[in-house]
């Protein structure tokens, strides 16, 4: 697949939108960030629905003002995604729908685009916001309890090859330190190779990711001398699937590579990314494993630094 064919457009963070960014169904993860608050402001839509995930611990008071709401205590993401759907699938089908996955866990987003493309939703819109900074800048941390399961997330499981011998663990380093090692000990067998997120967001942001991973030396930097270390930019998911085929393709020239991991641990963009590659690969023996937290906090950033649409296009799965 060439990803390069997809495009991202920047969008104004003052002022009012193009009129092509308008759509019928808004699709949003809310959280108290200010910047999951300006999409859905901005966002031309009749319908706006707002996702309400019990990771954050919101307190019904505390939901928000317009817009409609679902919420479920389902923390499983395909239970409460389907649930989702269940309402909602008369008003989707056929629809031209945007989500802004800024405020998403990252295995509800990854599972929502394999839902879509389940059910025959192959284009869409995704918008994506960047801070200007994270709060606690190399302190911060997003989940907000303790890792109880690393799995495979669901729509993503893929059917594993009994030959073990080459497989790869793929991590996408992110702030949190301690998922990096819950994965990396999950697959204490496979070979890690880790994607970095760069450029970053911020010039900053690049150093603060690399003083938080360097708290889990035996993942991050799996070889001691990063020798097996690549670089995509975490705001374009495009890239990022981009260059996930391309590590792989050269990994296949050395040893055909038999299970390939994917670990999707910094940005929602590049999370989006790593579900692209997968969904195009096509390849059985590929799953997308994540270390699930008991929750995740309600705010970590501060200010709109960019705010991104991408434009998504997924293959249909009668001829995948």
């Amino acid at each position: 697949m060439s990803f390069e064919y997809f495009y991202k457009t920047r969008m104004p963070i003052d002022g009012a939108w193009p009129g092509d960014s308008a759509c019928e169904v808004l699709i949003s993860a809310y959280n108290s960030s200010d910047r999951v608050g300006a999409v859905f402001d901005k966002c031309s839509a009749p319908l706006k629905i707002w996702m309400v995930f019990p990771h954050y611990r919101y307190d019904k008071k505390d939901y928000p003002k317009s817009g409609e709401i679902f919420d479920s205590q389902e923390m499983e993401e395909s239970e409460y995604l389907n649930l989702f759907f269940e309402q909602y699938f008369d008003q989707l089908v056929g629809k031209k729908i945007s989500i802004d996955i800024t405020g998403f866990m990252r295995p509800h987003l990854l599972f929502l685009v394999r839902l879509f493309q389940f059910h025959g939703i192959l284009k869409f819109d995704v918008f994506y916001s960047e801070p200007v900074r994270y709060q606690k800048k190399d302190d911060t941390r997003f989940s907000a309890g303790p890792v109880t399961l690393v799995r495979p997330i669901a729509g993503y499981e893929g059917v594993p090859e009994n030959d073990i011998s080459n497989d790869i663990l793929l991590l996408g380093i992110g702030y949190d330190h301690e998922l990096l090692k819950q994965v990396a000990e999950h697959k204490d067998f496979a070979k890690i190779i880790t994607l970095w997120g760069f450029p970053s967001l911020r010039a900053d942001m690049y150093q603060e990711s690399v003083i938080r991973a360097s708290k889990a030396p035996e993942a991050a930097f799996p070889t001691g001398k990063g020798k097996l270390r690549y670089y995509a930019p975490v705001n374009d998911p495009f890239s990022t699937a981009a260059k996930i085929q391309e590590i792989v393709r050269v990994e296949s020239l050395k040893k055909p590579v038999t299970n390939l991991y994917l670990s999707p641990l910094s940005t929602k963009a590049q999370a989006l990314g790593f579900a692209l590659y997968a969904i195009y690969a096509g390849t059985r023996a590929i799953s997308i494993i994540f270390p699930f937290a008991d929750g995740y906090e309600q705010e970590t950033s501060v200010g709109i630094a960019e705010i991104w649409r991408y434009t998504i296009e997924l293959p249909d799965m009668m001829f995948a």
